[in-house]
């Protein structure tokens, strides 16, 4: 029997004082060490980038093309997202249903994503079963065929998705949002329109499909229970190896528009509440500003401690959501402050959000609040790449985006460097309501007198 020991001790314990009026001091968190990792091109310019984990007996893939939406042609807007939706359902040697029913097979999934400037085709299955994870990943990349029916279906829903998308007003500020500050540029358009998805056909997948997902364009990523090295590139090579080379796709001028204050109001007749957004164009990851503008953007409007949230839904009540986000592009990006907000609080809302933006972009933060935020971003950052999908997604993006090799290893460095006068540097830059776009969402006879003290604004319906 231990028990006067544990008394003792817990005795002991119970008579020392502890302050809880302050928070436990998080200890310096260490920079990230990324795994082993190999990187191969075979002779036909595929890219393979392979993490050996064997933690688990599971695999992940992900074969990435830099063919997004900024290369689908203007009056064919989705042809992208459309290849993306389709590949899976059909090809030379394999029905969709004998794709669906071999993943099944081997423990796996796979399904294929598209955004503003990557495709990527996700795969995962038992690590016992990689032979025929890439079987099926070489098929729908190379061989899909894109049935007739599966596109009619596909255009059919979407279709009605579009509609119910722009059916909310969060979308439509959106929308509008980007438009004004990308102008003519790809990146403009958030959403394609019922009119180019009709105009897309067969012909224009399998055009895509050739022109875009070639091995000189596409970057294979995987991680998880892999064989050793020499064996798992035989195995990449006998079904990746024959691949075409194809010319490479010519990249849209990334020319954008000059800052400028513009306040635009999208009539919505009948809505009881206003969406608001405030935006300017940013950077991408490239960029010396990237890292500042981030932590900078963490505290302003990211999670529940962060000044937006505090102050415009806690303090004031105005919305149950109030934050900001940083988007990176491969080319720019653009940061955004959100709310939502009832009619008649618009007017203050609005000058809240250009107050907390105008408060960052003139007045120095605090130590403890930069700390703060810093350690948060740290850690979700590290905790995110513990899995191998989270891995496999994050060394996906560096290499479709161009970014060094050691990205990842110096990112907590790159956040914890991020000094106060950086800070206030960025957010003149690029969070100044000075010369950022605005945009709000509802109905204009409700909210068009509010919005007088803030410019003329430019009216247009709601689509």
């Amino acid at each position: 029997m231990r028990l006067p020991g544990m008394i003792l001790l817990a005795a002991t314990l119970a008579a020392q004082t502890v302050d809880r009026s302050k928070l436990p001091e998080t200890p310096p968190l260490a920079a990230y060490k990324l795994p082993p990792t190999v990187e191969e091109t075979l002779a036909n310019g595929l890219l393979v980038v392979s993490v050996r984990d064997v933690r688990f007996p599971v695999v992940a893939a992900r074969l990435g093309f830099r063919a997004g939406s900024k290369f689908d042609p203007a009056q064919r807007s989705g042809l992208s997202e459309t290849v993306a939706a389709l590949l899976k359902e059909g090809t030379q040697a394999r029905t969709g249903q004998q794709v669906v029913e071999e993943m099944a097979e081997i423990g796996g999934a796979i399904d294929a994503v598209s955004g503003p400037d990557n495709l990527v085709v996700n795969g995962s299955a038992l690590s016992e079963n990689l032979a025929r994870l890439l079987d099926i990943l070489a098929d729908v990349t190379q061989n899909a065929e894109f049935p007739e029916d599966e596109l009619k279906l596909r255009k059919q829903n979407r279709t009605q998705e579009l509609l119910a998308a722009r059916a909310e007003a969060a979308t439509l500020a959106d929308e509008k949002l980007q438009a004004v500050l990308f102008g003519s540029h790809p990146y403009s358009r958030l959403l394609p329109t019922a009119e180019s998805i009709a105009k897309i056909d067969r012909a224009a997948l399998l055009d895509f499909r050739r022109r875009f997902l070639t091995p000189n364009n596409g970057i294979l990523v995987l991680t998880g229970a892999l064989p050793p090295q020499p064996e798992l590139m035989k195995t990449i090579t006998a079904r990746f190896g024959s691949w075409a080379k194809g010319a490479a796709p010519p990249q849209p001028a990334a020319q954008f528009p000059p800052p400028r204050r513009a306040l635009v109001l999208v009539d919505r007749p009948g809505s009881v509440q206003a969406d608001i957004r405030a935006g300017k164009l940013s950077v991408d990851r490239t960029s010396p500003d990237y890292f500042p503008l981030i932590v900078a953007n963490g505290i302003l409007g990211s999670g529940t401690s962060s000044r937006m949230f505090l102050h415009i839904r806690e303090e004031k009540g105005y919305a149950y959501d109030a934050h900001s986000t940083q988007s990176p592009r491969r080319n720019g990006g653009f940061f955004a402050a959100t709310t939502q907000v009832r009619n008649e609080v618009v007017q203050p809302a609005l000058e809240d959000v250009l107050g907390e933006l105008r408060t960052l972009s003139s007045q120095p933060v605090t130590t403890n609040e930069l700390t703060d935020v810093k350690n948060f971003m740290a850690g979700n950052f590290v905790i995110g790449l513990e899995t191998q999908l989270g891995l496999a997604n994050q060394l996906s993006m560096v290499k479709l985006n161009g970014l060094p090799s050691n990205y990842l290893e110096l990112y907590v460095t790159r956040v914890r460097s991020v000094e106060p006068d950086q800070i206030l540097r960025v957010a003149k830059k690029y969070m100044s309501p000075d010369d950022a776009a605005i945009v709000v969402v509802g109905d204009a006879a409700a909210i068009g007198k509010a919005l007088e003290k803030f410019g003329r604004a430019t009216v247009e319906k709601a689509r």
